[in-house]
Parts: C-alpha cells; structure tokens; sequence
C-alpha cells in the first residue's frame, strides 16, 4: 500500500512504514490545489498530515484513498464529514502532544503574570522599565481556571498544583468523585469557571458543541484583570467578547491559536490581536516540540502498519457509535462456501439495508454465526426463506 506523507514529520516514520512493507511517498510541501494535484498523482491508500488542511476536493481526489491520518490531536482541518461518505477512514493521535501543549500553557501563564514578553520587547528596545514590571502578583495560592479535563487539562492541573495553585475546573467527563480524588473543585459550567478563577485555560476539543464556548456571557463572568489563554482551537472563542472584556474589564489574553492565522510554516504576518497589548500571540506551537513529534510520528506509523496488517484503524474518529439498524438477524450456518452470500441475496430482495455484520466461527470450523443488524421492514417470511437455505441451522429475527 502507498503512504503519501503531505507534512513534515520524523524520519522515523519512513523508516517504519518502510520496514512494514509500506510504499512511502515524501512530499512535506502539498498543501491546498498542490495536495488535490499529488493525491491525483500518486493516488495513495493512506495520507498522513499535520497542519496541512484536507477538504472534500482533496479527499475526493484519489478513488484509492482508504485512511486519513491526523499526525496529532485535533481533526478539524480536515473535512471528516466528506471522508465518511466517501467511505475513508479518519484517524488521529491523541494524548500525544498533551505534554507539550501542557508545557505552553504554563508558559504563557508565567509570561502573563510576569509580562515577560513586554520585558523583552523594552530590553531590546533600550527602555529599563524595573518599576513597572516588578509588580507581578505571583501565582502561588490563586486559581486557575481549567475548561476540559482530557490528556492535556489534567497535565496542565498537574503541573499548576505544583506552582501551588488552587484549581477549578469542568469537563463533561470530570465527576465529583474524581474531582475530589485530584484535590480539584469541580463546578457544573465554563462560566461558573470563569466566574471563579484569577487565569482560565481552554483544553476542549473543537466541535459543533464547543464553537464559541468562550462567549460573551463567559468572558462578563471572569473576574477584572484576569488572564485568559487558549491553546486548543479558535473556534471556541468569540473574539470579538474577549476584546470587549479587555477593553473594559482589563483582562490580559495568551493565545497559541486565533481566527483567520497564517496556513503556511513562515511569511509575513499581521492579525489585528497582535497589536493589542493585552494579548500575547504565539505561532500555534503547542505541539511542537521535538519530544511531542516524535511520538506522535511513532503513533501515527503504529495506526497504519495496524490497518495495512489487520484492516482496523486504531483511534478511529468517524465510525458511527449508534447505526440507523432496527432489527438483527442471527443465523447459525454451517461453515460453507456461498452460505453467507445466500443469506445476503435474500435480504438484498427483500430491502434490508445492512449496517453491521459479523460472523464468528465455532471451534473446529465446522459451523459458524452471523449477527447481522439492518433496517427495513421486518417480514417473517424472509427469514423463513433464509432459514430453508441449503447448510442453514437455525434463524432468529429480534428488534433492536
């Protein structure tokens, strides 16, 4: 199978896709019509990127294409709606990264209590400006705020309770139970976060749910001069609230990702955040560090020597928790030739739109069973027909 690599990722992934038997095609600078023209080119079963976004046209652009690899956590740059009709496999790598992004976030808390951008920018200006930037309030004994508690929230909670920081926080997933387990306070909403913390942090993936999480009602609940920092995706955040909330409530703002940043690794730059002085802006470098890469290049290469040795895809984020199936089918067959194809004809004639099948066999392989879950309309008789069958044992139909 043919592996088009369309970012810049370790050399360890070559070495490993190439030693699994894996055909790798190297082409770290395809992005937008070049990405669409290469997957027409080379037409690859699997495609591994990073940053580079992956629309329906490029999908479409390969009738071979069978898996999309995300080489890190978060998946919205590529459109896994038009993947999933078209029958391709999406995958990411998460938990990966989560260090390295914890790492950041703590970085730029420091950076906001300490201003220590703004120490360096007058340093190098020729302005010794003591007076005003030795007045920090310190970390030590305030509350961070903490939205998503996945594999990065709770490395940044482990990380501020060791700067001795109070923490609040929610997550869909996070419990009473397991909050007092942390040695954390758990509030039922972001705003009620907000309306407690001196600094709050985003950790929640970018999804239909989470759009815009950080609202107008969120930042009129944070406390005047708080800090905000966002690390996860631009589209949680209302910008033009958090804006207002600098302006007339003086929070100070860190953000590693914000609307409309440049697609490309370097060139010229202007975003009208970065001229605001409450705001500190870095160059979506959450992930990237040398440690965080390599193991999400060793993850990346694991889900496709998995799927191009078992046909499953690890990690998988568009395969359907709940199908439309209303009834399943079990028959007991014997293990034969054309029995199964049989059973299938039967309820091709008869409609039944097949969801999920799966067929176990007994020990010794003399027999087997199909479970076989579908929707349509439920006739008796067409499991009577299956059930006359040549080398069918038995034929149950139940509603789901």
């Amino acid at each position: 199978m043919r592996v088009l690599l369309a970012d810049k990722l370790s050399d360890n992934v070559i070495t490993m896709l190439t030693e699994a038997g894996l055909e790798v095609v190297n082409a770290p600078a395809l992005n937008g019509p070049e990405l669409v023209a290469g997957l027409k080119e080379h037409a690859p079963g699997i495609l591994v990127v990073r940053s580079t976004k992956v629309p329906e046209e490029a999908i479409m652009a390969s009738g071979s294409l069978e898996l999309i690899v995300r080489a890190g956590a978060g998946y919205d740059t590529i459109d896994v709606q038009a993947a999933s009709q078209a029958g391709v496999f999406v995958a990411n790598c998460p938990g990966k990264n989560a260090t390295a992004v914890a790492e950041l976030t703590i970085g730029l808390l420091l950076a906001l209590d300490r201003s220590i951008p703004d120490n360096v920018a007058d340093a190098r200006a020729g302005t010794w400006n003591k007076a005003l930037y030795a007045k920090a309030a310190g970390l030590k004994g305030r509350t961070l705020g903490v939205i998503g508690c996945g594999n990065i929230g709770m490395e940044v909670i482990e990380r501020a309770k060791a700067l001795d920081m109070h923490i609040v926080a929610w997550s869909r997933s996070l419990t009473d139970a397991r909050a007092r387990q942390l040695g954390i306070l758990r509030v039922d909403s972001p705003v009620d976060v907000a309306a407690r913390a001196d600094a709050v942090t985003l950790h929640v993936a970018a999804t239909a749910d989470t759009a815009l999480l950080a609202d107008k009602e969120f930042f009129g609940a944070m406390r005047p001069g708080a800090f905000f920092i966002n690390t996860t995706r631009a589209s949680v955040v209302d910008e033009e609230a958090m804006t207002t909330a600098m302006e007339d409530k003086g929070i100070r703002v860190a953000l590693d990702v914000f609307s409309d940043e440049p697609s490309g690794k370097e060139g010229a730059f202007d975003h009208p955040l970065a001229h605001h002085p409450g705001v500190y802006l870095t160059h979506h470098i959450g992930a990237s560090t040398e440690q965080a890469q390599e193991a999400i290049a060793e993850e990346a290469a694991r889900i496709i020597v998995e799927f191009n040795s078992t046909g499953e895809v690890p990690n998988c984020v568009n395969i359907a928790e709940k199908t439309p199936a209303t009834h399943q089918l079990t028959v007991r067959h014997l293990d034969r030739v054309g029995v199964l194809a049989a059973v299938l004809d039967a309820m091709r004639i008869a409609h039944w739109n097949i969801h999920e099948m799966e067929n176990v066999v007994f020990d010794g392989a003399k027999a087997a069973c199909a479970y076989i879950r579908f929707d349509g309309s439920p006739d008796p008789s067409v499991a009577d027909r299956i059930s006359a069958l040549d080398h069918v044992l038995a034929v149950s139909l139940i509603e789901l």
